[in-house]
């Protein structure tokens, strides 16, 4: 209820699709400070603050709002947005982007100031949560256990229906999702089995226990596939 209120509001840019600091503020007095000198659509007055419209897209990740955060990234995170209208290179952040309040149009949805820090850890964090899920290593009955709940849409799996990501810097994890259905939800689709590229031996289910969570965490494994139906 409150994401779709929140969409509803002046905070939500209908033109960049992407979640402002404030609603319009000309109303207010000059004596609130600095967010009310700038000029609109620009640093804290109603521009897109990056760290801070990531948190919130990371709350609708964190709240099983997944349906509602695929839909959003599209148009919010960075690597989805048009070059020439970011005007930097996609796998970079910034510290703002231009909103379509500011009165200069050429500067709508452009990323001013790089910045590596509040947004970047938001991403990290929306990352882990995507590729698996909401926990990933646990210590249960004297042993440590690995677990593998990715919540993916449909749509981030290529042709083969695969989606691959690196874990703890060194392991290659291939998602294996021919029915490209997503990974959340009653009916979305979840880990048949796990396979150890390295040795050929395959567990049953979605978690590794004892040994072979502990070699993974320890970089001694290098590839695993996950098969999901």
């Amino acid at each position: 209820e409150i994401s779709h209120k929140v969409k509803k509001s002046e905070l939500y840019d209908k033109k960049l699709k992407m979640y402002k600091t404030s609603v319009p503020i000309g109303h207010i007095s000059m004596e609130n400070g600095r967010i009310r000198a700038f000029t609109p659509g620009w640093l804290e007055r109603e521009s897109i603050f990056l760290h801070m419209e990531y948190k919130y897209l990371l709350s609708l990740l964190k709240s099983g709002l997944y349906e509602s955060f695929y839909e959003e990234i599209q148009t919010a995170l960075i690597p989805f947005l048009p070059p020439e209208q970011y005007g930097r290179s996609i796998l970079e952040n910034s510290s703002f982007l231009a909103s379509s309040e500011n009165p200069d149009p050429g500067v709508h949805g452009r990323g001013f100031v790089a910045r590596l820090s509040g947004s970047t850890t938001e991403m990290i964090s929306m990352w882990i949560t995507m590729f698996m899920g909401n926990k990933i290593f646990t210590y249960e009955n004297n042993q440590l256990m690995l677990h593998f709940e990715p919540k993916l849409s449909g749509w981030m799996f290529d042709k083969k229906g695969e989606a691959s990501f690196t874990l703890l810097s060194t392991c290659q994890v291939t998602y294996i999702n021919t029915k490209h259905k997503d990974t959340f939800g009653k009916s979305g689709a979840k880990v048949v089995s796990i396979i150890i590229e390295d040795s050929g031996e395959e567990i049953q289910g979605n978690i590794l226990t004892g040994k072979l969570a502990e070699q993974v965490r320890s970089g001694e494994i290098n590839n695993i596939r996950v098969h999901l139906d």
